[in-house]
């Protein structure tokens, strides 16, 4: 990530919890814990099934009085409709925003540099109504900034920002290993866990209770996870846009399945066996999936 590029993510829904229970409603729902949200720090979280398997993710902040939820906006509709579901009797308001937001990402340089100059030591600020924050899900993911559209402009222009295609930003969350398109279709096809939230610090199974707890803590505790959520390059080292590549497609070492294809484009991932055989074992080798010949990408963080 350039240090004065801002990705514009124009691709971000926006919805507000607000009212006298909203903190205890989040905190039942939630995968990670709602009380580390305080003025000063914000949570990277999700949505589980009852059965744990993965259905949501966002960002959640405490802004203007209220909690803010920051995810994809396709899926907006479906995370408000989905906890206004589970609202019964709890004094809390859920609504997507009718004010007009807007995401971009920047570099951790960046996001440093804004602290400093503000002489603020969090990483996570409110500055004349726009946040500031660092991506807590990977340092190398740089920081964000939420503001109003009518105020984009001018915070670039006083940042010394300049906008650059988002597709940049997203290659980049490919490249460490962060899916950031097309979530939709990882929706109920695989158990949270599985999507490396623990340790993109968006699970804290020492909250208490959330959707889909008992099946994630039985995964964890027990030891059986078995599978994970890696990116996948074709040999050529391009990424998988030929056509060529299917969801569902089966990856295969020496004629054992290894892994399926989730997201094909514009950035492929794959779950795949941690053991059984042992990921190191083929990592690093070429493998077969339908009409391809592919390798998987191993970040260090995910181990």
């Amino acid at each position: 990530m350039e240090k004065n590029k801002a990705y514009i993510l124009d691709d971000r829904g926006y919805i507000f919890v607000e009212g006298k229970d909203s903190e205890e409603f989040l905190q039942n729902i939630l995968t990670n814990d709602v009380n580390k949200i305080k003025t000063n720090n914000l949570i990277f979280s999700s949505i589980l099934s009852p059965q744990g398997k993965y259905l949501y993710e966002f960002f959640v902040i405490k802004y203007l009085d209220k909690y803010l939820i920051e995810c994809e906006k396709d899926t907006a509709k479906e995370v408000s409709d989905f906890l206004n579901f589970y609202k019964l009797r709890s004094k809390v308001t859920i609504s997507e925003s009718k004010e007009k937001y807007i995401s971009c990402a920047i570099s951790l340089e960046k996001f440093n540099e804004i602290k400093i100059e503000n002489k603020n030591q969090k990483n996570f600020f409110i500055l004349d109504e726009n946040c500031y924050f660092e991506d807590p899900r990977l340092k190398k993911l740089g920081g964000r900034i939420i503001s109003k559209k009518t105020n984009l402009d001018l915070i670039l222009k006083k940042m010394n920002l300049v906008s650059d295609d988002k597709s940049k930003f997203f290659l980049h969350c490919f490249k460490e290993g962060v899916p950031s398109v097309n979530l939709s279709k990882l929706k109920n096809n695989l158990f949270g866990v599985e999507c490396n939230l623990e340790k993109l610090n968006g699970l804290d199974l020492k909250k208490g209770c959330f959707i889909g707890q008992e099946n994630t803590s039985r995964i964890m505790l027990r030891n059986k996870l078995r599978k994970k959520l890696f990116p996948i390059q074709e040999i050529s080292g391009e990424l998988l846009e030929s056509g060529e590549l299917l969801e569902n497609d089966i990856i295969k070492y020496e004629d054992r399945e290894v892994g399926k294809v989730m997201i094909v484009k514009p950035y492929s991932f794959a779950l795949i066996k941690i053991v059984d055989p042992e990921l190191h074992k083929f990592v690093n080798v070429e493998l077969v999936c339908g009409k391809s010949k592919i390798k998987i990408i191993k970040p260090e963080w995910i181990t």
